[in-house]
């Protein structure tokens, strides 16, 4: 989908109970507006203005995003102020601020259009939490097969710094903060954010035990705080216009708009910035509703590791946290990835498992060699070689990996094993019992 057609997508104001809202990070972007000047025309950097020039403490700060109910757009839905309030802010010596620009999720690419289309917001967020929490310096870590989202953010920097919003002194104040970006080489691993402070050190990125966390142990074993680049994005419009303002942007305890990754089997495929709350029903009409006008089989609510939702579900949700949780999955990064009925979903869970079974970093062992397992036995069905024992042996390979991995990449592998089997057994069951395999499906039609 062209880049300019997704934006006029996204402008567009939502209705929601009865009142329009407006997107607070993709408003207003056309492509090419990226710049400081263009970011300042659009409000920038008043959030920050206002904290320095008001005098604004970081208690203040932290109570206004606790308010918000903004939650951790990355996957876990954690809520962002009370892990702020976490950090010892007092504890003298370096603590660092990393933003998680390591997007690898499959079906997830809102991030990286943040990145391209609006780093200013990006770099405005990150200040104003390295104020609350007393921080220095910070480092966006970005995914290394975005390299020109990277470069984009690098010049982002450059103009940020030459207009003084970043370095000693913000605005003639005492409050200083220097960030610099990072890009890695692509391992989904490093979305871990353990995974990904190793790989910032220089080391393998491979997750770490925890406790302890970040909070206290973190980065160069310092205090860090690690958020996702969607959730520093928010952060401006919340200093900006009050917290309760956010929070009734959406519905209690899930504040403010959410970028929704939608892709798949969809006319429109892109990024949808709405309230979160909004009925999957409504953001499936933004899509352009199902391609060619096939019926819809199922959803993946929250990217590839959330559990798959068979249609007459997902026609019933609402797109928040705890509905999407209520139903038997979860919100998790938002990529909606939308199934018709011409797919098998035999193939489907195939070639998810091929991913996770590539990615794995090879550290724990029931996600080192379970991996392999659950696209081996996959492999086999999809080719029309299964046996009737198989089903049961998949999902026992499932169980044995979820919960006892170092981080949750083994369980998001086993994930959709489970929900596959659980929504859509009867269709393994007949290609185990029939004598040909089914053609693959080609992703890209």
């Amino acid at each position: 989908m062209p880049e300019l057609a997704r934006f006029k997508a996204t402008g567009a104001e939502t209705c929601f109970h009865g009142r329009h809202v407006e997107p607070q990070i993709l408003a207003g972007l056309d492509g090419r507006n990226w710049r400081l000047a263009d970011y300042v025309q659009r409000g920038g950097y008043q959030a920050l203005r206002k904290i320095l020039t008001q005098g604004m403490t970081p208690e203040q700060v932290i109570a206004e995003v606790k308010v918000s109910a903004l939650r951790g757009r990355g996957g876990a839905g954690f809520p962002t102020g009370l892990k702020w309030s976490f950090l010892p802010r007092q504890l003298p010596g370096p603590k660092y601020l990393v933003c998680n620009s390591d997007e690898g999720e499959p079906g997830t690419f809102k991030d990286r259009d943040i990145l391209l289309y609006n780093p200013h917001i990006v770099i405005e967020g990150m200040a104003i939490a390295a104020y609350a929490m007393g921080i220095g310096t910070g480092y966006n870590y970005i995914h290394g097969e975005i390299f020109h989202a990277y470069q984009r953010f690098e010049e982002a920097l450059d103009e940020a710094r030459a207009a003084g919003f970043i370095g000693p002194q913000i605005m003639g104040s005492s409050f200083g903060f220097e960030l610099h970006a990072h890009h890695g080489f692509g391992a989904y691993i490093c979305g871990e954010e353990t995974g990904l402070l190793e790989s910032l050190e220089g080391k393998k990125g491979q997750p770490r035990f925890k406790p302890p966390f970040p909070a206290s142990y973190g980065l160069y074993g310092r205090p860090t705080t690690v958020n996702n680049t969607e959730t520093f994005a928010a952060v401006p419009w919340i200093i900006r216009e009050g917290g309760q303002a956010y929070l009734e942007c959406g519905k209690p305890n899930n504040g403010g708009t959410k970028i929704f990754s939608i892709s798949g089997d969809v006319e429109l495929p892109g990024n949808y910035e709405v309230p979160l709350g909004t009925s999957f029903v409504e953001l499936l009409a933004l899509a352009g509703g199902v391609r060619a006008g096939r019926k819809l089989k199922a959803v993946i609510p929250g990217g590839a590791s959330s559990p798959v939702l068979p249609a007459e579900q997902a026609m019933a949700l609402t797109m928040d946290y705890d509905a999407i949780a209520k139903a038997g999955s979860m919100l998790g990064s938002a990529a909606v990835i939308v199934l018709d009925d011409s797919r098998c979903m035999v193939s489907s869970l195939k070639r998810l498992s091929y991913f996770y079974m590539h990615e794995s970093c090879g550290q724990c062992t029931p996600c080192r060699e379970g991996t392999g397992w659950l696209w081996r036995q996959l492999e086999r069905l999809q080719g029309g070689r299964g046996r009737a024992s198989d089903l049961e042996l998949l999902k026992s390979v499932a169980e044995n990996i979820q919960g006892r991995t170092i981080c949750a990449l083994g369980d998001s592998a086993a994930i959709p094993v489970r929900a596959m089997l659980r929504h859509f057994r009867p269709e393994f069951d007949a290609l185990i019992a029939s004598d040909s395999a089914p053609q693959p499906i080609n992703p890209g039609t």
